[in-house]
């Protein structure tokens, strides 16, 4: 059942791309994350060009993120007063971002150095994540209490001027923490398509030292608004944004949201996130393949 994509210039099976909706849905309720991590490659790897996958997959984003946020806050898992910092300075990351993206494209480098940032940034903190996951799983089976480290009390986090609490967090520290966060994931957003929930949700653990239990809900209600601003950008900047792409995504991935969200509550938290460094892992491998990778044909023609 094939459609017509507009803007990236071809035909794709409409199925296959509203179940990677379902997917990348599936993972943003579960894990915290707006999913765009693995839209992402998985759009280039079935022959979107990256620039329109880019752009496209935070249009997903934002809808995965909205059903997300509901479900979530439901539950009370939401911190609000930290999640509009983050929501601040991931805008003006936004902003930051469209520059570079602009850039990089006139210069014609754009797909390479998303491949690489991809490979760098993913396959970094898929090794973070994945050993303290390990550590804490067989800490537990030893009858050990994890060791977290010293996660609420980060010198360079308590080193910051003008403190505030927030309260749902369990936190006392300086906002412009939260918010240099926040800027650095809009400008992932815009570069990857990405929500920045794969930075963001281990950041949030072990940098600023947020309890667990409002980590996935904040970290999703700052990617509503980040990726929806980074759809906006796009759309009046790059002109990449496939909006037929989008909404096929879109429609598997509100679904998928809702049921990972119903499941993160039944998981353990150190289980969730081995997982999560496992898929992210898996897809920096294959990333790297791909940038070495000879492909079938090295010369393409794209629309204009």
């Amino acid at each position: 059942m094939d459609i017509y994509l507009p803007i990236a210039g071809l035909s794709v099976n409409m199925l296959v791309i509203v179940g990677m909706g379902v997917v990348v849905g599936l993972l943003s309720g579960l894990f915290g994350v707006g999913g765009g991590f693995l839209t992402t490659p998985l759009l280039i790897f079935y022959g979107i060009p990256p620039a329109v996958a880019v752009a496209s997959a935070s249009t997903q984003v934002t809808g995965a993120s909205v059903s997300g946020v509901f479900a979530h806050m439901r539950r009370g898992g939401v911190d609000f007063r930290m999640g509009a910092v983050l929501v601040v300075g991931g805008i003006l990351g936004a902003g930051l971002g469209a520059v570079l993206f602009r850039l990089l494209q006139a210069s014609g480098q754009i797909d390479t150095v998303i491949g690489l940032i991809y490979v760098l940034l993913l396959g970094t903190i898929g090794g973070m994540m994945a050993n303290e996951s390990i550590r804490a799983i067989l800490a537990i089976r030893r009858g050990q209490a994890p060791r977290h480290g010293m996660r609420r009390h980060n010198p360079l986090i308590a080193a910051l001027p003008m403190r505030w609490r927030f309260y749902r967090s369990g936190l006392y520290i300086s906002p412009l923490a939260p918010l240099l966060l926040g800027i650095a994931t809009g400008v992932l957003t815009v570069l990857l398509g990405v929500g920045g929930g794969f930075v963001i949700v281990p950041a949030m653990i072990y940098l600023l030292g947020m309890a667990t239990s409002v980590v996935v809900g904040t970290s999703l209600f700052q990617i509503l608004f980040v990726t929806a601003a980074t759809t906006m950008i796009h759309a009046t900047t790059t002109r990449a944004v496939d909006i037929v792409l989008g909404m096929l995504l879109l429609l598997g991935s509100v679904t998928g949201a809702q049921i990972g969200a119903h499941f993160a509550q039944r998981i353990k938290p150190e289980w969730l996130r081995l997982m999560l460094a496992l898929i992210v892992l898996a897809v920096a491998l294959r990333m790297a393949l791909g940038l070495g990778w000879r492909p079938e044909e090295i010369y393409t023609v794209q629309p204009a």
